[in-house]
């Protein structure tokens, strides 16, 4: 390898970020699953709102998912399956909230902010650090033969 070449390397704060979705993600989700009913009618800005679909999976879903991703933190360029697990995962979990909820609660600032900040933002972090562990696990290959 030239000395002039950068080599790729998995630094220490995306290991954070990957504990800080892991939890984050396992957090939502156990509010989901506990307080579900009464989180769908926040959502729905309107206190009268009967929730529909039941929380209990989607939540308990979400909280298997945190699980994994908080796992891949320790070993992200071996355990490289449960980082893209959590973005199938996450991209799961997007298109579940799109079809179930927000039929019923329609479109606000809170189903927005929920899909954006609790979906859409993990995914992308979630892709860069695939895609980084994936370049690392690359160079690894080409350092061992």
């Amino acid at each position: 390898m030239d000395k002039n070449s950068i080599t790729p390397s998995f630094p220490m704060p995306l290991r954070g970020l990957l504990l800080l979705t892991g939890m984050y993600t396992f957090a939502w989700s156990a509010f989901f699953r506990y307080f579900g009913e009464d989180f769908l009618k926040w959502l729905s800005m309107n206190p009268e709102y009967l929730s529909g679909p039941n929380t209990n999976i989607f939540g308990i879903f979400g909280m298997l998912l945190g699980f994994l991703i908080f796992m891949s933190a320790f070993y992200p360029i071996s355990w490289q399956y449960l980082i893209l697990g959590g973005l199938i995962g996450h991209l799961v979990l997007l298109v579940w909230v799109l079809v179930a909820y927000i039929p019923d609660l329609g479109w606000n600032k809170r189903t927005i902010f929920q899909i954006v900040f609790n979906q859409i933002i993990w995914m992308v972090l979630l892709t860069l650090i695939f895609i980084r562990s994936v370049k690392v696990k690359k160079y690894l290959k080409t350092i061992e033969s």
